[in-house]
C-alpha cells in the first residue's frame, strides 16, 4: 500500500469494489483493504455507550486522552470501595481490547459487560483504552497510544473525582489477544520511563497474540478450524496489516518482551487449551514461577471470554475472573 492514504468505514459494502478497485487483503467476515487504501470493517459486534445496570454496582464513564488521534478510554469504577467506614484506595487496571490490532472497540457491548464483571469482582478501577487501528495507523502507533494513556494518567491522577478512589502505586496492565501483546510491549516501554509518579505491578495477560514464522504443535491443530475464533490464516493476514511494510512475524512486536527493570513486575497469563496461541503462551511463562504465573483453561478458546456463548466459556469466564482477582489481591497461590 505504500504512502496511499488510508481511510476507513464501519460496515462492509459489496458493492465497492468497483470504486476502490480489487480487494488485496481481508479477513473474512471482518476486514477488507482495498488496492487504493481504503479500508472496511463490518460491525461484528454492537457498540454500546457507558450506561450499566444499577444492580452491578459499577459506574462508567468515557474521558478523552488524545484528540488529535480520537484516542480515548471508558473508565469503570466500583461504587462500593470498601465494606469498612471509611473509603479505601483501589488498584487500577488499564485494559486493551483484542482484535488483530485491526478491529475491535472499547465500546464494543462483549468488552463493555466483560470489563464491568472484571470491575466489579475484582474490587478494581478499570481504565480501558481505545486506541488507533491497523492498518491506517500500523505497530507501533497501539504501542504507542498504550504509553500515552499512562503518561495522561500520570497527568490527570489530581484532577478527576474517580482518581481519588485510585490507588496509583498498584497498576496493573492487561489485555486479551492483540490487547494482550499491546499489555506486554506497553509495560516494557514504561520500565525505562523516568519520572513516572505512579507503579506499573504487572501485568495480565489473556491469551496474548505472538507468532512466528515456524508453526507451532497447537497452530498445526487447532489452526485449520474454521470453527474458530482465531484461524492461522486469519492470525497471518492480521500480522500482514498491522506490521510496519516489509516485516515479518519474527519482528520483535511478533515476541513476547523481556522487561529490564529494577523493580520485579508479576505476570498473569491465562491460557486457552482450544487456542492456537497455547504453545507460545505456555512458552512465555518459562522461567521464574515466583514472578510469572499462568492458569490453563481446559475445554476453551480463543477469546471465549467475550465472545463464547456455551455454559462452559459462561462458567470458565467466571473461573479467569476469580483467578485474576486474587492474582491482584496475592489470594491464590496458583498451586
Amino acid at each position: 500500500m505504500g504512502a496511499t492514504k488510508l481511510t476507513h468505514v464501519t460496515t462492509i459494502n459489496p458493492n465497492n469494489t468497483n470504486i476502490h478497485g480489487p480487494v488485496v487483503d481481508e479477513v473474512e467476515g471482518l476486514i477488507k483493504v482495498y488496492k487504493d487504501g481504503h479500508v472496511e470493517r463490518s460491525q461484528l459486534v454492537p457498540c454500546v455507550g457507558p450506561s450499566l445496570p444499577l444492580e452491578l454496582g459499577v459506574a462508567c464513564s468515557d474521558v478523552v486522552i488524545d484528540k488529535l488521534n480520537n484516542v480515548w478510554a471508558r473508565l469503570y469504577v466500583p461504587m462500593m470501595t470498601t465494606t469498612k467506614s471509611s473509603v479505601s484506595k483501589l488498584p487500577l487496571i488499564v485494559y486493551f481490547h483484542g482484535g488483530g490490532f485491526c478491529v475491535g472497540s472499547t465500546s464494543w457491548s462483549c468488552y463493555h459487560e466483560f470489563l464491568a464483571r472484571l470491575s466489579s469482582r475484582s474490587r478494581c478501577l478499570i481504565m480501558s483504552v481505545d486506541y488507533r487501528l491497523a492498518p491506517e495507523n500500523p505497530l507501533p502507533a497501539a504501542y504507542e497510544d498504550g504509553v500515552n494513556a499512562i503518561l495522561w494518567l500520570n497527568k490527570a491522577r489530581s484532577d478527576n473525582l474517580w482518581t481519588k478512589q485510585c490507588d496509583f502505586g498498584r497498576i496493573f496492565l492487561a489485555g486479551d489477544s492483540a490487547g494482550g501483546n499491546i499489555a506486554d510491549q506497553v509495560a516494557a516501554r514504561l520500565a525505562s520511563t523516568e519520572d513516572l509518579a505512579l507503579k506499573i505491578e504487572g501485568t495480565i495477560l489473556i491469551q496474548p497474540f505472538h507468532g512466528g514464522e515456524e508453526r507451532t504443535e497447537s497452530e498445526k491443530r487447532v489452526g485449520n478450524n474454521k470453527s474458530s475464533v482465531l484461524t492461522l490464516e486469519g492470525s497471518d493476514a492480521w500480522w500482514r496489516l498491522s506490521l510496519p511494510r516489509g516485516a515479518n512475524r519474527e519482528h520483535p512486536y511478533c515476541k513476547p518482551v523481556k522487561i529490564k527493570s529494577s523493580t520485579v513486575m508479576r505476570t498473569l497469563v491465562c491460557v486457552a487449551e482450544m487456542d492456537l496461541l497455547m504453545d507460545r503462551n505456555m512458552e512465555m511463562c518459562d522461567g521464574n514461577e515466583e514472578v510469572i504465573k499462568r492458569v490453563v483453561h481446559k475445554g476453551v478458546g480463543h477469546a471465549f471470554h467475550i465472545l463464547g456463548k456455551s455454559q462452559l466459556a459462561h462458567t470458565t469466564t467466571l473461573e479467569m475472573l476469580c483467578h485474576i482477582d486474587a492474582f491482584i489481591h496475592h489470594d491464590d497461590p496458583f498451586n
